[in-house]
């Protein structure tokens, strides 16, 4: 069975369609934006689609969004105490 953080990792690969970038490629707790693996505010207006489409979950507040997409792990915590699908 295949976990939520790998699950995360492949959907955003997929979503933001990153070329030569693998899930092992991203840490749990790397940074997702700037330095880290170096997302920007288009890749974050993807990200939350995914998580409408994927998970259920509608993000209303952008400042949310800042905090959800620190790293993989953060996003999995959220999905974890928010999804519904």
């Amino acid at each position: 069975m295949i976990n939520l953080q790998t699950e995360l990792k492949e959907s955003i690969i997929e979503q933001l369609n990153l070329e030569d970038v693998e899930p092992a490629d991203i840490g749990n707790d790397e940074p997702l934006f700037g330095d880290g693996l170096g997302l920007d505010s288009i890749d974050a207006l993807e990200l939350i689609v995914l998580l409408e489409k994927d998970y259920g979950i509608k993000l209303t507040d952008p400042a949310q969004s800042r905090e959800i997409f620190v790293s993989i792990n953060k996003m999995a915590e959220f999905i974890e105490a928010n999804r519904t699908k």
